[in-house]
């Protein structure tokens, strides 16, 4: 007499098959959950637990469970573990907040060479002082839990962030200040007003002139896809990128320089006084740096009364300066790998990207808390 399953069927509606289905043939989906797809899918269709056994290359009593489990909470359900209760906790409360009390401290204050922890070194110091703290059972805690500890706190004493600390008492007024010059640019950009230009200064020093000591190799088809140089190079020197950004045109005002004193800098102011009709007012936002208010700079401005105005950063502001937009994306797209064979090589391509830049402007829009701030049309 054949054998007859006393295992009722399961029943699979239109959706569970399509659901299972594409689960079954998924490349993102968990093992487990494509075996019990597969395994109900089967099961459905009349296979018997051991041909299905046989076909996945599993064992009856998985094939069993897997649908039982089905039969009794529904096919989709069934697909994910049931929620157990686990490995009772061996490390209590107390010994987790004394894990992340060490944690929160500098390896230096407990005696240690080191200024940051790694997992292992954590996980060393906690075996041999736990039970001088209270805490046994920890003495054979692994460098894995300390960092399972450390990860469900969210706490990564391995890691140093930065932080610029305000020590511009001004801080908050200087911003505001900023923000409302962007402020007027949105409304000279639809006014008729032409006796005001804002420009954004700042400089880039330090833009090293490299040298390969051997050629590139251009990327050839089938052997190196990219670009390939040598390692070794050498350096020639430095210069800084002296430049303003028209916030209305979009247009860059640059100059190339060995440095980046005083000198450069009224060279800079010369060469916008020539640029800008004699009528217009320049506003210049830039920081405080030396050079911006040093004597030599006071002196010149004092020969061109009314024609400039200063609109300072804070300290540590300097994020608040749109041209760094341009600055960055010029590190980005141009700077990143250049070689040169001579400084003066490193000059003319800077002064041939800002030519290229200036053929089709791009005008920086401020948006970050620009919205809170008013002010009058006419407030120049």
């Amino acid at each position: 007499m054949p054998f007859v399953s006393q295992r009722p069927k399961l029943r699979l509606s239109a959706s569970e098959i399509e659901t299972l289905t594409r689960i079954q043939r998924s490349r993102t989906e968990s093992v487990s959950r494509i075996e019990r797809a597969t395994i109900l899918l089967s099961y459905h269709q009349g296979q018997t637990v051991s041909a299905i056994a046989k076909k996945l290359r599993t064992n009856r009593p998985k094939v069993e469970r897997t649908i039982d489990r089905a039969l009794q909470m529904g096919a989709i359900p069934s697909l994910d573990d049931l929620p157990r209760s686990g490995k009772p906790a061996t490390i209590s409360a107390d010994a987790r907040a004394w894990v992340l009390s060490l944690a929160c401290q500098k390896p230096k204050e407990l005696g240690y060479a080191a200024e940051t922890w790694t997992t292992a070194n954590l996980a060393k110091h906690i075996r041999k002082h736990c039970h001088q703290a209270g805490h046994p059972s920890l003495s054979k805690i692994s460098k894995g839990t300390v960092s399972k500890i450390l990860s469900k706190a969210e706490i990564r004493p391995h890691k140093i962030r930065y932080y610029v600390e305000r020590r511009d008492p001004e801080f908050d007024v200087k911003m505001i200040q900023v923000l409302h010059v962007y402020k007027e640019v949105e409304l000279l950009k639809t006014s008729q007003e032409q006796n005001i230009v804002i420009l954004a200064y700042d400089e880039k020093p330090g833009i090293q002139a490299i040298d390969n000591v051997s050629p590139d190799l251009l990327p050839v088809p089938g052997k190196h896809p990219a670009i390939t140089r040598d390692y070794e190079y050498r350096r020639l020197g430095t210069v800084s990128l002296l430049a303003s950004m028209d916030l209305i045109t979009g247009y860059i005002h640059g100059h190339v320089e060995d440095r980046h004193r005083s000198k450069e800098f009224i060279e800079h102011l010369k060469s916008l006084d020539a640029h800008y009709p004699k009528n217009v007012k320049i506003k210049i936002i830039l920081d405080n740096h030396s050079a911006h208010v040093s004597k030599e700079t006071k002196e010149y401005l004092k020969t061109v009364p009314n024609r400039f105005e200063f609109i300072f950063t804070p300290t540590h502001g300097s994020w608040l300066n749109i041209i760094e937009t341009l600055f960055s994306k010029m590190t980005r797209s141009f700077l990143r790998g250049i070689r040169v064979e001579s400084v003066k090589e490193l000059k003319e391509r800077i002064h041939l990207y800002l030519q290229e830049v200036n053929e089709t402007p791009v005008v920086f829009k401020w948006k970050y808390k620009l919205d809170d701030i008013s002010i009058v049309a006419n407030a120049a």
